[in-house]
């Protein structure tokens, strides 16, 4: 069959398909429907609504005959089930869903449920990867393909996007979310929700989305994993939780709890987050899905006595389904009887899972994602490839570029070095869905490809880990030190080199915390091998985290962040190094000068003491061995060509409430090179009634000049923009004196004042 032109899959309609246990339903129908389901069902069938299980056995195999999976595949055959999680391909959704239909009484179909957060089969930039592009439309479509190939393999709703905000470069999972910003992560949030969800969540190209970890995972104690949190009221709602109220607004379709205790209660059971903010505050009528186990981890945090009181506090304070444990299997039905748990309680949970799964079609036809057709058809398709390229290059942060080794130049001759220059595997990063392993584009490949007739020589110099396929094995450090003097060789051969470092890609991801943020194993015994006999060194940094490079910015004359761009990774990188694209990536989280400094941010507080490093006197709030400030700041990023901001200018010295104050500014290429500026808007509000951060992003604008091209440059700020978590506990603009900072980074140093009046 030829492949169908785009408008033909994007205009196929909904095959119609109608259980005939079901009803006939349309949009304006849906809670008569839900209520009626809920009238026809017993206890036992809503509680298998509220239970998810992941994939244990094999499903084309004998059914398994003693433990929890035969208790999974049990629930599953009669049809007592409301998700499963890690089933892909139509054949093998189908198959379960026909399996599930056949003995659900009332048509109820699965959900199926996958961790897609960055890519499908064609894999994306990782998500710290793709906040570094700053480009909302990039990141939209990277959401959007990865919604058309889920949907094409089956599946139904991703485990994405990660909204949490981190400063802590030692906790593995801030290679999953956007950084250290509230502003920037919102709005990359919001950029996924769409991507994901699309205009009709019913389409058979869009797939649910599901805002994690409700709320405040990235501020684990010490960067480790599943730690407790604590945290203050105004720090909870001034940077933690406006990205989760962004993907409200967006119209996310369910939420995701955390495996970690906010202020003394795990968010599985938090009723002040899961009802007062998320429900009465936001109104949110989505359902929440607990982490995996963490409905069961409640009597391990030592809130509950035993599971069935962990049962019992996560659905009452708002964590409708439970993703592995089968906690609300065993327990709840006993919670009823006893009289401990009202069955309203559950009916209200079920009811939630049920609209969402009305809103995806799939009680109109629940096999509508079975397509074997459009699952042939879209898996890595030549333009997801194309586009997983383009996002990738736009995700490179060029970090240092002295001696003019960038681009290269085609008349030198140049070394490739390094356990990653050929490596297929790390580039596609963690959490790869169904990604083939080792299928991306290696460095080696990509600069063949861009310059098949230069003057490339190789040495590995060294490995990493060991390599092996297990996680275990992948954390287990390589320290053969035997390659170095091919490298040496090489290298010294050589007019300049590319030496590809970094960390092995499942160092960073869940659970995976590091205390020491230097190059894992002999890798910085290996730079330093080189470095003595060519430093004409472009490093290539493959990370997943920010890393400590201060003994890199003090020597290496060029270094580029990659991070890990997924399935186009060589090609990407080859465009970057050889010129074809100007570097245009700003970082989206700060690079430390030492682990010691962790927590770092731009958005500290002045502090009582703020000081002066340049001052002789001790007492003020700094290090006696290291300085306060980043080695790399937040937003910062260089290209090929130069950019000058000039003409900071406001329409006005107060803004009054209800109007706007207009920001203008004149951003210029004074380069020879075409390229891309991230022009950043930055506030501080100078008093407030709780203390307010040295500056806070609020707006900014990806900009594309020619050389000598300038452009004016506009932001509307309002009163809401300056509005923050006040003393008074409410969301308020506090009048009184305010600066606004214009820049390429957080050290934005054009500056204009305002204030901002009182209301009438």
């Amino acid at each position: 069959m030829k492949p169908l032109a785009l408008v033909t899959i994007f205009g196929v309609a909904a095959i119609g398909w109608l259980n005939a246990q079901t009803p006939n339903h349309n949009t304006t129908h849906y809670e008569a429907e839900i209520q009626a389901l809920l009238d026809a069902m017993t206890l036992e069938e809503k509680i298998g609504q509220l239970t998810q299980i992941s994939n244990h056995f094999d499903i084309t195999g004998p059914p398994p005959d003693e433990g929890e999976n035969k208790i999974r595949y049990d629930l599953l055959s009669k049809g007592l089930l409301g998700a499963m999680l890690n089933i892909t391909g139509t054949e093998n959704t189908r198959a379960i869903q026909e399996m599930h239909l056949k003995a659900n009484r009332h048509g109820i179909p699965l959900l199926f449920g996958l961790d897609a957060l960055h890519g499908y089969e064609t894999l994306f930039p990782v998500p710290i990867a793709e906040a570094s592009s700053w480009d909302l439309e990039a990141i939209s479509t990277s959401a959007r393909i990865t919604a058309r190939e889920s949907a094409a393999a089956g599946v139904h709703w991703t485990f994405a996007p990660m909204v949490d905000v981190s400063r802590d470069a030692r906790w593995g999972r801030i290679m999953e979310g956007a950084g250290e910003d509230p502003y920037l992560n919102a709005q990359v949030a919001v950029a996924k929700v769409k991507g994901f969800q699309g205009d009709d969540l019913s389409a058979n190209t869009t797939i649910a989305a599901c805002a994690k970890h409700f709320a405040g995972y990235g501020f684990a104690e010490a960067g480790r994993d599943y730690n407790t949190v604590d945290m203050s009221r105004q720090t909870l709602h001034n940077v933690v939780l406006p990205p989760f109220k962004a993907c409200v607004d967006a119209g996310v379709a369910t939420f995701m709890g955390g495996y970690h205790e906010l202020n003394g209660v795990p968010v599985t059971t938090h009723a002040y987050l899961l009802q007062e903010v998320l429900r009465e505050d936001w109104g949110f009528e989505g359902f929440v899905v607990s982490d995996y186990n963490s409905v069961k981890e409640v009597a391990s945090h030592g809130q509950a006595a035993d599971l069935s009181g962990s049962a019992a506090l996560s659905l009452q304070a708002g964590s409708d389904m439970d993703m592995g444990s089968l906690t609300y299997h065993y327990h709840l039905q006993e919670l009823v009887a006893s009289g401990q748990l009202d069955e309203s309680v559950i009916d209200q949970a079920v009811a939630r899972i049920l609209r969402v799964k009305f809103e995806l079609g799939l009680f109109d036809d629940p096999y509508r994602y079975c397509d074997a057709e459009r699952e042939k058809r879209w898996l890595s398709a030549p333009e997801h490839q194309e586009a997983a390229r383009s996002v990738a290059r736009q995700s490179i942060v060029l970090l240092k570029n002295e001696q003019e080794l960038l681009p290269l130049s085609r008349q030198n001759r140049i070394a490739l070095i390094g356990p990653l220059i050929k490596d297929k595997d790390n580039p596609l990063g963690s959490w790869r869905a169904r990604g083939i392993d080792s299928s991306a584009v290696s460095i080696w490949e990509g600069l063949q490809s861009a310059w098949p007739d230069a003057r490339w020589s190789y040495a590995k110099g060294c490995g990493i880990t060991t390599g092996a396929r297990s996680f275990r094995d992948r954390l287990t450090i390589d320290y053969d030190t035997s390659g170095f003097a091919e490298a040496r060789r090489v290298a010294a051969e050589a007019d300049l080199v590319v030496l590809a470092l970094g960390e092995d890609c499942f160092m960073s991801a869940e659970a995976r915390s590091r205390v020491h943020l230097d190059l894992p194993g002999v890798q910085q015994q290996l730079l330093e091998a080189v470095y003595e006999v060519n430093p004409n060194i472009v490093l290539v940094l493959m990370n997943g985290r920010p890393l400590d490079l201060s003994w890199m910015d003090e020597r290496i004359p060029a270094i580029v962040e990659t991070w890990f761009l997924g399935s186009q990774s060589g090609h990407a990188i080859a465009d970057v190094l050889t010129g074809a694209y100007n570097p245009s990536g700003k970082l989206p989280v700060c690079f430390p000068r030492s682990v010691g400094q962790l927590p770092l941010y731009y958005s500290q507080k002045n502090t009582g003491r703020p000081g002066d490093e340049n001052h002789p006197h001790i007492f003020w709030s700094g290090y006696i061995d290291e300085r306060t400030d980043a080695l790399y700041p937040f937003g910062y990023g260089l290209s090929y060509t130069e950019f000058t901001i000039s003409d900071l200018k406001l329409n006005t010295s107060t803004l009054t409430p209800g109007e706007a104050l207009t920001v203008s500014l004149t951003l210029t290429n004074t380069g020879d090179r075409a390229g891309h500026e991230v022009v950043q808007l930055y506030t501080r509000d100078h008093t407030g009634s709780s203390t307010r951060p040295v500056r806070e992003l609020k707006r900014f604008q990806k900009v594309f000049l020619e050389p000598g091209q300038h452009r004016k440059i506009t932001f509307e700020l309002t009163e809401a923009d300056l509005a923050f978590y006040t003393a008074n506990g409410v969301w308020e603009a506090e009048p009184g004196r305010f600066s606004v900072f214009a820049g390429n980074s957080s050290k934005a140093d054009l500056e204009a004042e305002f204030e901002l009046a009182a209301p009438r």
